[in-house]
């Protein structure tokens, strides 16, 4: 059974190989190079309080990890955010990235967020159909803003607006 609950330190060993595993294979982030354990660290302490960091556990282990962050830096966003998942290779494919989504998305309600954006990369029908199924819209695309594999990459931004009241 998942096990749903906030990142706590000692997850870090674990968060910081799924993220690397994307880093180094995938297009899910534009980073290039593989983060140590010290900028990871550093990347751990900007959440907590308004913007949660919470990780799935699954027969023991960290299975993925989601987050809710600042959108954009000036005050006239801060009800807005942006939402992470990721997900060790293993454990794909099992329900635990919907199960994060749900959460995170209860919580931004409870924090009282008005909206939620996400990037996806072009070409990521996995996270594509997880914001469609929460009911994000598609509300366009940067084109070939990244660089990686050799290769440009656009960004289709999806959005979703949260509502406060049940």
């Amino acid at each position: 059974m998942i096990k749903l609950r906030e990142a706590e330190l000692e997850d870090l060993p674990e968060m910081l190989d799924i993220y690397n595993e994307s880093v180094l294979n995938s297009t899910a982030t534009f980073d290039l190079k593989a983060q140590t354990m010290e900028e990871r660290a550093a990347w751990f302490h900007k959440y907590g309080g308004r913007y949660p960091l919470i990780v799935a556990e699954l027969q023991g282990k960290v299975a993925g990890y989601s987050c809710l962050s600042p959108f954009r830096a000036k005050p006239a966003y801060n009800d807005s955010a942006e939402l992470s998942v990721y997900l060790a290779p293993a454990f794909r494919g099992q329900g635990i990235g919907s199960a994060l989504t749900e959460e995170i998305l209860k919580r931004s309600r409870e924090l009282g967020f008005h909206t939620v954006i996400s990037g996806v990369v072009g070409g990521n029908e996995a996270s594509r159909k997880l914001h469609e199924k929460f009911g994000f819209s598609y509300i366009g695309c940067f084109k070939e803003v990244g660089l990686k594999f050799g290769e440009w990459q656009d960004v289709h931004f999806y959005q979703l607006f949260i509502p406060q009241s049940i």
